[in-house]
């Protein structure tokens, strides 16, 4: 064979045991190669070092490969949800992986349904548990509160949200909004709101309106109807007409909504509908959710490493000999597997392909029901899933249009400045910027571009102390000596190696995971844990007194020759190269477009044009980085002169709760002027917590 591996790795290829499971490669810095599952892990296994594999992409993965950890399960649907944990989790390179993005906005109605209604407040004034609140909300959910959804989207839940305005009139404000009304707010006065916070509503008939409310969100609209309908008559009958005539107009109001919604009231109430689309390397899975019988919008999914995994997958197909599996089905088995871990799955699929029935064999163990997949529908299903196809045939010729110019962006700015990357997908532009208030709360930002795009997750702020206030060469200095310091030492201790750009450090070796026969399937989710544990790599953080991972192929400064003189005496205590430093001189009154490039390494200045593609790409990068210094300096500003670190500093405070504390009360000053009382009030806070907070701020 081509690929050499050792004999320990082999031998334990060689000892496998002819039983269903999942197994992981991994290299030699300990990355996650590939996830993958079978029935027969021996044979699987094996037929990846049975022969030569050439220059083909399973011939590189498995060159690779240097360690292996396996573990065994009871059934495919078992190994089929292990392995999708573990690809979510370790984010291998050769498996299609979806942007874990899990946090779905929900419509959420306050309090228990069992409280609404029977309660008064003190005093007789209105008690925000009898007047139940609707909002907006995206988060984990409990059993405090009843939520709906999930919707695709922000829009989608606020437009549920007028509707029940319309029809229901529920309160959307908060609670200590509503405590403090004296009088019905504008949207009573424009037939949005009944007013319970003046009791304009009697507590029985606001707890009639959210119950129907809520069946109207569970798709049981005739329902409603029916029962507004037989209240309406019986107020008539009591000659009781003004109460008959808002029944009359609030069932007006929803037969408007239902025909304006095209509201489906026969058969689907809960259904989700896939349609996949692979185009130039790339491919597009289109989420459209139909929840409580409406349809509510659609979401795009892009999932990565779509080549590379479907040649494994081709691989694998062949080895248990299979008919392969089209790319198209591939996605979308991947993206159902990996989308539906911890997300409510509706009974229902309606998919462009047809799927794998162990697929909705393990869904539904998941769910504890029964989960069907339908991808040849009739009727208004098929209506939903040709609009989804057109809908993800959209957003892929988007997206390939988006990146094609992307690129064009990359090219241009590489070329105006005669770099010469090792390879364009890979440019790194690595931007710093200084900001202060008069020398107040200095902070350097450092942004990055990074495959064509701005990578928000490597950003880093540096709060900049020990220099005179509103020095900004000082500040410039420190952030470029802590930022590629260690780099440069690195560089030093081994002058033949390119520095890692993905840090690692050893693990403890493999994982083995035996489920018994008597284990429920949540100990799949064990196994996950562990086996997420011990095989992900530990990666560096860049930040505070951190290194780069790696040098840049260009450093931008946001500044003219005194910034680019600082940057370049850094530099050059370093030992690091002058010509990646380019310094962004503002032009003639400030103007976007009129900015001029200055070189650390001597050559003359540069003005790319107005029109240039590179200089907006320059300029772009410039503003990100200003306007994250910003945001962190005032972020540091108040801080400093509000006090919001006293919060931060009680056991129990985090970052959510402490917004949640500020935004309630208006600052620090405000909360410590709250009673323990109105602090428990607040979502989040427990009693104990807020006498806790409340000994801390007096």
């Amino acid at each position: 064979m081509v690929q050499q591996h050792s004999d320990e790795l082999l031998a334990q290829v060689a000892a496998l045991p002819s039983l269903p499971g999942v197994y992981r490669y991994y290299d030699a810095d300990g990355g996650v190669l590939y996830v993958g599952k079978a029935r027969n892990l021996k044979k699987r296994v094996s037929s990846y070092f049975q022969k030569n594999h050439g220059g083909t992409r399973i011939g590189h993965m498995v060159g690779k490969i240097v360690r292996l950890d396996t573990t065994v399960v009871r059934s495919e649907a078992e190994a089929l949800l292990l392995e999708n944990n573990l690809i979510k989790t370790l984010a291998p390179r050769y498996n299609i992986l979806f942007r874990d993005d899990k946090s779905y906005p929900y419509l959420k109605i306050t309090g228990a349904p069992d409280k609404a209604g029977v309660a008064g407040g003190r005093g007789g004034a209105p008690s925000a548990l009898v007047f139940p609140r609707v909002a907006y909300y995206r988060g984990s959910v409990d059993r405090k509160h009843r939520y709906f959804g999930p919707y695709p989207s922000a829009w989608a839940v606020k437009e549920s949200i007028q509707l029940l305005q319309k029809v229901f009139r529920l309160r959307t404000c908060e609670d200590t909004v509503f405590a403090n009304r004296t009088r019905p707010c504008l949207l009573y006065q424009i037939k949005r709101c009944s007013g319970p916070c003046v009791n304009l509503v009697a507590p029985d008939d606001y707890h009639r309106d959210v119950l129907n409310a809520e069946a109207f969100l569970r798709g049981d609209t005739q329902a409603v109807l029916q029962a507004l309908e037989q209240r309406m008559m019986a107020h008539a009958e009591k000659l009781e007409f003004e109460q008959a005539a808002e029944l009359r107009n609030q069932m007006g109001a929803l037969s408007k909504v239902l025909h304006q919604q095209s509201v489906e009231t026969a058969s689907d109430k809960d259904v989700d509908i896939l349609a996949v689309q692979v185009q130039g390397g790339k491919a597009c899975v289109n989420l459209a959710m139909v929840r409580g019988g409406r349809h509510l919008g659609d979401r795009a999914y892009f999932p990565s490493h779509v080549e590379d995994a479907s040649a494994v997958q081709e691989f694998d197909d062949a080895a248990d000999a299979v008919a392969a599996q089209p790319v198209e089905v591939q996605v979308l088995e991947a993206f159902i597997a990996q989308h539906y871990l911890g997300v409510p799955v509706p009974s229902a699929l309606i998919t462009s392909h047809a799927v794998a029935p162990e697929l909705c064999e393990a869904l539904s163990v998941q769910a504890g029901a029964r989960i069907a997949a339908v991808h040849n529908p009739r009727g208004q299903r098929r209506l939903w899933l040709e609009m989804a196809q057109k809908n993800a045939q959209l957003q892929l010729a988007r997206l390939l249009a988006e990146e094609g110019s992307q690129q064009a962006r990359t090219r241009a700015l590489v070329e105006a400045l005669d770099l010469a990357p090792d390879h364009l997908d890979t440019f790194r532009v690595e931007c710093f910027d200084i900001s202060h208030t008069a020398g107040e709360a200095t902070q350097a930002s450092c942004v990055v571009f990074h495959r064509h795009q701005m990578q928000n997750r490597e950003y880093r702020r540096y709060n900049i102390d020990d220099i005179t206030p509103g020095d900004d060469y000082a500040a410039m200095r420190q952030v470029l000596t802590r930022r590629y310091a260690k780099l440069a030492q690195a560089g030093r201790d081994t002058p033949d190696a390119t520095p890692a750009e993905e840090p690692v450090v050893e693990d403890s070796g493999p994982v083995e995971v035996d489920l018994s026969a008597e284990s429920a399937p949540v100990v799949v989710a064990e196994a996950v844990a562990e086996a997420a544990v011990e095989g992900k790599p530990k990666r560096e953080k860049v930040g505070g007194g951190g290194s780069a991972q790696r040098l840049p192929d260009l450093v931008l400064v946001d500044g003219g020759r005194g910034q680019v003189s600082m940057a370049r005496e850094v530099f050059a205590e370093l030992g690091l190269d002058l010509s990646v430093i380019v310094g962004v001189e503002k032009g003639e009154g400030r103007k976007v477009g009129l900015e001029e490039l200055v070189f650390a390494d001597g050559r003359e200045k540069v003005y790319l044009g107005r029109e240039s593609a590179a200089l907006m790409l320059i300029a772009q990068i410039r503003d990100e980085a200003h306007r994250f210094a910003i945001t962190g300096m005032r972020a540091r500003r108040a801080r400093v002169r509000v006090g919001g670190s006293q919060l931060e500093e009680i056991p129990g405070i985090g970052a959510k709760k402490r917004a949640r504390l500020l935004q309630r009360f208006g600052g620090v000053r405000g909360v410590a002027a709250a009673s323990v009382e109105d602090i428990a009030n607040v979502e989040g806070i427990s009693r104990e917590l807020a006498e806790e907070i409340y000994r801390a701020l007096h």
